[in-house]
């Protein structure tokens, strides 16, 4: 989840003017029949040309709101209280769609789901709300609320880079080449994860630490449209895996099964992890605006991740490595969880690390002959530090794989807070305010 946190509003601003900015239907009006802005609503949409079908949006709504099927992801109008907690995150801008509709005439779940681009603009959209552009009085507040800081909302470290995002998408991709396909895990392993390289030749396509791409798979769905992008998060720093050459890193996990065990074959993931050297992809992005590392000497960086969460991880901590003569200080401390030692990615170089580089923390859940372990543990056994460094104005936290860690995790900042006489919930604000805790759970 990118940018964790819901603006909660009032609930006088959640009725008036009804539901959100939304495509408007006209049916019921004629062209000279005036409507009154108490006779329209706004109705959030998710644009299905731009959006990556993330999941971002979804797992942020605190209402439940959003859904999807194997094709479009929607926002169903009568549960939808715009909030507007699920725009921040949004690594593409789809999310921020809107059209003006009559209250009994929304666009329907049904409909959306059917959808290949958004509705054109109606005759309704084109009056309201107002000749001037200006948004109605009840929904700019709504704005406003939603982007207070103490609403949770994640903000960029201050010292990070300037990011460039959408650069590319669907309709017009940028082509990159295959440089190589490299088995993180070894044979035999029960997960298989791969490293891939990507080049790009003369096409510009810059990333910063934290930024993610999305990759378009060939071939079309049983309805016979394209396939939607997946998004992968980059693995190697700004300058590329190799320095100087137009090219990153991905950390890719064939996916076989589902979170329940159960038997699928995950499409883009085997695509992916089948590719060979010379073979071409669509790629779009880049993608992501906050979740970026601290570029000012000093700053130090708490990262907690798991499985192929550790890609972004990876980038920052290759910058670092790489810039390890100019003795810029801060911290490095890593807490990392998989399965077993043959299921962590990048497990031989991570050791070669020094400890005064980085302070390396594993935990593994399913290692033959020992307890299981989880980075929630590795956390709460570190307490003071991890404490010390949530309290840390020049650290920065950053948590990167499944949902359910991310759940534990928390859990264990609580924990700590309430055993010093602290308040999570005060500092989680303050963290999410200062740009110092980013989250982005699958």
């Amino acid at each position: 989840m990118r940018g964790e946190g819901a603006a909660c509003v009032p609930a006088s601003l959640r009725n008036c003017a009804g539901k959100g900015p939304t495509p408007g239907r006209g049916e019921g009006t004629t062209v000279n029949t005036p409507i009154s802005p108490s006779q329209v609503v706004r109705q959030h949409l998710i644009d299905p040309e731009v959006c990556i079908r993330c999941n971002t949006c979804e797992e942020t709504c605190p209402i439940k709101a959003i859904s999807h099927d194997e094709r479009n992801y929607v926002v169903d109008f009568s549960v939808c209280e715009n909030c507007l907690a699920c725009i921040p995150p949004c690594p593409t801008g789809a999310i921020d769609s809107w059209r003006n509709v009559l209250p009994a005439k929304p666009y329907t779940v049904n409909e959306q789901l059917t959808w290949d681009a958004l509705p054109a603009q109606t005759e309704l959209d084109r009056r309201q709300p107002g000749a001037d552009g200006a948004l109605p009085e009840d929904v700019a507040a709504l704005a406003e609320v939603a982007s207070a800081a103490e609403h949770g909302q994640a903000r960029p470290p201050w010292s990070a880079a300037h990011p460039y995002s959408n650069l590319y998408s669907p309709e017009h991709a940028a082509i990159a080449t295959v440089a190589g396909n490299h088995r993180l895990t070894p044979e035999g392993a029960s997960t298989e994860v791969r490293h891939i390289v990507l080049d790009f030749g003369h096409i510009p396509f810059p990333v910063l630490e934290g930024q993610a791409l999305g990759i378009i798979p060939p071939g079309v769905d049983e309805t016979g449209r394209p396939f939607h992008p997946r998004m992968y998060s980059v693995a190697s720093p700004r300058e590329g895996e190799r320095p100087h050459y137009n090219n990153l890193a991905l950390t890719v996990k064939r996916v076989t099964h589902d979170r329940h065990g159960q038997p699928v074959r995950g499409m883009a993931s085997n695509y992916v992890c089948d590719l060979k050297k010379g073979d071409q992809v669509k790629v779009v992005g880049p993608y992501g605006t906050t979740f970026l590392m601290p570029n000012h000497p000093g700053s130090s960086i708490l990262m907690i991740c798991t499985g192929t969460g550790s890609a972004p991880m990876r980038a920052m901590t290759e910058r670092r490595r790489r810039r390890m003569a100019l003795k810029e200080g801060g911290e490095l401390a890593l807490f990392f969880g998989a399965r077993s030692q043959a299921e962590l990615p990048y497990f031989g170089p991570l050791m070669k690390l020094p400890k005064s580089f980085i302070d390396v923390n594993l935990a593994f859940s399913r290692e033959p002959g020992l307890p299981r372990r989880y980075v929630q543990d590795l956390l709460r056994e570190q307490g003071e530090k991890v404490w010390r460094l949530l309290n840390d104005d020049n650290c920065y936290v950053f948590l990167c794989g499944h949902k359910g860690m991310e759940e534990g995790v928390i859990a264990v900042f609580e924990e700590l807070a309430k055993a010093r006489g602290g308040d999570w919930p005060t500092l989680r604000r303050e963290l999410l305010a200062e740009g110092r805790l980013h989250l982005e759970t699958y």
